[in-house]
């Protein structure tokens, strides 16, 4: 009887050992998979709103003004595009010459136009009319770090009733880290134009192309010649009575060339440290030169070198050479490289004799010698 018993209750622990090594085995089962479901749903909705990666660490003043996915997509743009012009320099000097800052500008811009805002400048090309400004804004704005402006919106001196929203308007999109800049010659012999340029912001960069006043004064009216065939000669013009008068300084295409006046003018409302003084002449022999002190100027690196550049015998002055992007170089209009009117020697020499003070004192103030003399 007792052996019964006790094999019963062996029999009955066995059953109990195993239903309860099946029942915490199920519950372990189903709390694995319940746990490794929530894990991955969870992994799923955290990549679906995760942003790309970015490939650097750059770009860092965007993120404050653009959502996170956004900045991100910028930075990440942004820190491609910088990585190709610092290794620029390492690259095979046999490839066609352009073609890394034109692959960078091109980069740059989608860019800004996606992502930018438009601003008011941050440099401008105040003059002067006929001594290289739209070379300067040609060459310049190949370089990547800047968008400008191409047509003359000249609002500091005609157009500033319409307000600074009118003129912001007109500016291309630009990053944070972009130079806007604009060109409008005349600024510089206007009178207002440096107090309005003040107002609007008192730090603004100033680029100013100069050119022997001489030579200047023949180009200038070798255009308007072009333009007006029945015009006096420039002997009629330049002198009271003739050529044997006094210079007719009420006569713009001379009193433009009086650079120092103008100058004086300036400096009531701008350093002389924000002023940089182009030498429309060096911009013709020395090309990379020059724009290589625009871009010290405007504190950019120095993209823009020879190799973007040749010499035009033709028009008489330098191209830029081909981009990868482009089927022909890039020369300045038919309008530029006029032949200039033939002016007697004579007339020539006494306005040498004229600007020289003006030349010399000009020369003092900005502390270049630009050997006009």
């Amino acid at each position: 009887m007792a052996h019964r018993f006790l094999s019963s209750a062996n029999r009955f622990s066995a059953r109990f050992a195993f239903i309860f090594t099946v029942s915490l085995s199920c519950t372990y089962l189903c709390y694995s998979i319940i746990f490794c479901r929530g894990t991955i749903m969870t992994n799923q909705g955290y990549e679906g709103k995760r942003c790309p990666p970015s490939k650097n660490a750059g770009g860092k003043k965007l993120l404050g003004k653009l959502d996170n996915c956004a900045s991100l997509e910028v930075r990440s743009a942004l820190d491609e595009s910088a990585a190709q012009r610092g290794s620029s320099d390492l690259r095979d000097q046999s490839k066609a010459p352009g073609s890394h800052w034109t692959d960078a500008k091109l980069r740059n811009m989608s860019v800004a136009q996606k992502y930018g805002n438009k601003k008011l400048p941050n440099a401008l090309i105040v003059g002067v009319k006929k001594g290289g400004t739209r070379a300067v804004l040609e060459f310049i704005r190949i370089h990547p770090d800047v968008r400008a402006l191409g047509t003359e919106p000249h609002f500091f001196d005609r157009n500033y009733d319409r307000g600074l929203d009118w003129y912001r308007g007109l500016m291309p999109r630009t990053l944070d880290s972009q130079i806007t800049l604009e060109k409008t010659p005349s600024y510089f012999v206007t009178r207002e134009a440096p107090r309005r340029i003040a107002s609007m912001s008192p730090e603004t960069k100033l680029i100013v192309v100069v050119r022997n006043p001489v030579t200047r004064a023949i180009s200038d009216y070798t255009q308007t010649l072009s333009k007006k065939p029945d015009i006096p000669t420039f002997e009629e013009l330049a002198f009271k009575n003739g050529s044997s008068g006094l210079v007719d300084t009420s006569w713009n295409a001379v009193r433009i060339g009086m650079y120092i006046l103008h100058l004086e003018n300036w400096l009531q409302y701008f350093r002389l440290s924000q002023m940089h003084f182009v030498s429309g002449e060096r911009l013709i022999t020395d090309p990379a030169g020059e724009m290589g002190r625009v871009q010290d100027f405007l504190g950019l690196k120095r993209i823009i070198t020879d190799k973007h550049f040749y010499f035009n015998r033709t028009k008489g002055f330098p191209c830029l050479k081909k981009p990868e992007s482009s089927s022909q170089p890039r020369c300045l209009g038919k309008s530029k490289g006029r032949t200039h009117v033939q002016i007697d020697q004579e007339v020539i020499e006494q306005l040498r004799e004229f600007y020289r003070p003006f030349n010399i004192k000009f020369y003092e103030t900005v502390g270049q010698d630009f050997k006009w003399d």
